[in-house]
C-alpha cells in the first residue's frame, strides 16, 4: 500500500552534518525533524544522532537541541514539556531522538516511567541495531545471530520487540517505520506530532559501516527488511488497535541477509532457523490485527 502523503522539506534539518556517507540514520533524522517543524525542542543523548546534530551554534538542526545523558532522555523531555506548559507554551513539541542503545537498554527505565505517566512527548528511536557510535557492539536491538564487535560469532539472543513492549504500556500511539518507506515515516511522525500524551516511533536506520553495506544501500535494505517480514511497519493505538501498513511479501529472509557483512557467517541451517523465527513473528502480528481490541 502506497500513500500520497507529501513530505515537508521545510529546511529544519540543514546540510553540513557529520554523518557517514549514505547514513540511513541521517536520512531518518531529516524526515523526522523536518516533519516535526520549527516549534520543536529536541532531546538527543550520546549517539550517532548527537554527532549528526552537532553543537550550537553550528548544529545541523534549526531547533534547540538538548544534549543529555544516555539514560535520562525521556525524563529530561518530560521535564522540559512540563516547564513549557507551566509557562503557557503548550504549543511547543518536545521530541526525543535516541538510538537503540539509549532506548532498548540504558535509557529504558526513564522511557518506561515516562510511558507509565503518559508524558506528553514524541519519542523516536533511530534503530541501527547496535552501539554503532562506539564500534558496533551488540545492543538489545541486535538481531539473533548477527555478528558484532562484541559477538563476533553471532549474537546468541534475539532482538527485543520494543514496539510490543511500549504498546503494553497502553500509550496513545506506537509505530514502526523505516527510511525505505519515507512517506509512511513522515505520515506517522506528523500523526504523532499532532497527538497528546506519550507517542513512540521506532525507525529502522541501517548503518553502512556496522552492517557492512555499500554507501547506496540503506534504502534498499530497509525495504527488504519490510518485504521479508523482518521489520513490518505497523501502528498500535492505545496498546490494542493494531494496523499493518506494510509487511511481508513472501521474500525469503536470505535476500535480506545476503547484502550484509554481519550475516555472512550464517550456515543454511541458521538461515532456516531465522526464517522460522520471522515467520512466527509475522503470524503473531497478523493474529493481533485479526483479534482486534477485544482479542
Amino acid at each position: 500500500m502506497r500513500t500520497n502523503y507529501e513530505i515537508d522539506e521545510a529546511g529544519v534539518f540543514l546540510s553540513g552534518h557529520h554523518a557517514c556517507a549514505g547514513c540511513g540514520e541521517a536520512l531518518a533524522v531529516r524526515y523526522v525533524i523536518n516533519t516535526m517543524g520549527s516549534r520543536t525542542i529536541a532531546v538527543v543523548p550520546p549517539s550517532c544522532i548527537a554527532i549528526i546534530a552537532g553543537l550550537q551554534p553550528n548544529s545541523s538542526m534549526h531547533v534547540p537541541i538538548v544534549h543529555g545523558t544516555l539514560e535520562s532522555s525521556a525524563a529530561a523531555a518530560a521535564g522540559i514539556k512540563r516547564a513549557l506548559v507551566s509557562q503557557g507554551k503548550d504549543g511547543v513539541n518536545v521530541l526525543v531522538m535516541a538510538g537503540d542503545g539509549g532506548t532498548y537498554d540504558i535509557g529504558f527505565q526513564a522511557l518506561s516511567g515516562a510511558a507509565e505517566r503518559n508524558e506528553d512527548m514524541v519519542y523516536v528511536c533511530m534503530d541501527n541495531e547496535g552501539y554503532m557510535n562506539t564500534g558496533a557492539q551488540k545492543s538489545g536491538s541486535t538481531p539473533h545471530l548477527a555478528s558484532t564487535a562484541s559477538t563476533p560469532g553471532g549474537k546468541l539472543t534475539g532482538k527485543k520487540n520494543i514496539a510490543e513492549i511500549m504498546a503494553a504500556h497502553r500509550i496513545p500511539y506506537v509505530a514502526t517505520a523505516t527510511v525505505g518507506y519515507p512517506d509512511d515515516l513522515a505520515r506517522k511522525v506528523a500523526k504523532a506530532r499532532d497527538m497528546k500524551g506519550m507517542r513512540f516511533i521506532v525507525v529502522l536506520t541501517p548503518c553502512i559501516d556496522g552492517w557492512g553495506l555499500p554507501e547506496n544501500a540503506a534504502v534498499g535494505i530497509s525495504r527488504l527488511a519490510v518485504e521479508t517480514g523482518v521489520f513490518p511497519l505497523i501502528e498500535v493505538e492505545d496498546g490494542v488497535r493494531y494496523t499493518i501498513n506494510h509487511g511481508s511479501k513472501g521474500v525469503p529472509v536470505e535476500r535480506y541477509f545476503e547484502g550484509q557483512k554481519r550475516f555472512r557467517h550464517l550456515s543454511p541451517e541458521q538461515i532456516a532457523q531465522l526464517q522460522a523465527e520471522v515467520d512466527e513473528g509475522w503470524s503473531l502480528l497478523q493474529s493481533r490485527v485479526e483479534c482486534g481490541p477485544t482479542g
